[in-house]
């Protein structure tokens, strides 16, 4: 009876897991479809596709829209190489270092995250005039870079206070410097928590819309704003929207399950004390 009744449960529990799974999966499935449609056929909203087509797909290749992803495959992939670059360094600094108040200094930088955009947006933007960064691919690198660094500290941190000081203790005792000890030691014991958060950083800076819809015209625009050109005063163009949606996924999407394993055990490390 005990065997039947697990047997029972573990039954539930997998046909919950996989109601989850469809009701997650079901807004993506509708706009692969949807991206078949004719646009007259996109509203109102429908499964059944009655004249599947590619015309979506051909409209959005021909207006460059490769160019577009590559500004925003430049600018993630440069944030996340500078923001992993500055942030790792600091939190070892503010773990193991010799600072005085090194708690303040953190909390700083997470105070920093909390910020709402729209209240930013205003300065940088005149700074950004100032400086000629408007519309560059370095200006985007930078602001992304100075949103995302407080949470890669935050992040890394975690992982940092789980490695044993003995580790660091016995590395001194061997005549290890603390840079020596950085890279041979703290590195390879945070690599799947760097992988998770350097991939976590990617797919926000991918995704971001408001600070590049408001500090790039043409030049430096990445894909949110080429989508938003879809969004006109006559309305919405829904094929061609979940036809530029389905391609822009694709990229997070593909390295995320490439790196499924190390985003969570990197996700789950810093969770559970030695």
């Amino acid at each position: 009876m005990m065997a039947r009744a697990r047997k029972g449960r573990r039954r539930l529990r997998i046909a919950l897991a996989w109601c989850v799974a469809v009701i997650w999966a079901f807004p993506l499935l509708y706009m692969l479809l949807t991206s078949f449609k004719a646009e007259a056929d996109a509203v109102p909203p429908t499964l059944w596709i009655a004249h599947p087509t590619l015309q979506n797909y051909g409209i959005v290749l021909q207006h460059q829209i490769l160019r577009y992803l590559e500004d925003s495959a430049i600018i993630s992939v440069a944030t996340v190489a500078l923001c992993i670059l500055i942030g790792v360094p600091t939190s070892y600094v503010i773990v193991f270092g010799r600072l005085k108040k090194a708690d303040n200094l953190f909390f700083w930088f997470l105070s920093t995250t909390l910020l709402p955009p729209v209240a930013m947006i205003i300065p940088v933007f005149l700074l950004f005039r100032v400086l000629g960064l408007l519309d560059t691919l370095g200006g985007m690198i930078l602001i992304f870079s100075g949103v995302n660094i407080p949470i890669v500290i935050w992040m890394i941190r975690a992982f940092l206070l789980d490695v044993p000081r003995e580790i660091l203790e016995s590395a001194d005792l061997d005549g290890a410097s603390r840079l020596r000890s950085f890279f041979s030691t703290i590195l390879p014991l945070c690599r799947q928590g760097i992988v998770s958060i350097g991939l976590l950083v990617f797919i926000f800076v991918w995704n971001e819309f408001f600070f590049s819809i408001n500090l790039t015209y043409v030049n430096a625009a990445p894909v949110p704003v080429y989508m938003a050109s879809f969004m006109t005063q006559e309305g919405l163009f829904w094929a061609k929207l979940s036809a530029i949606s389905t391609l822009v996924i694709l990229p997070p999407s593909v390295l995320g399950w490439f790196a499924q394993r190390s985003l969570v055990k990197g996700l789950t490390a810093g969770s559970v004390k030695g």
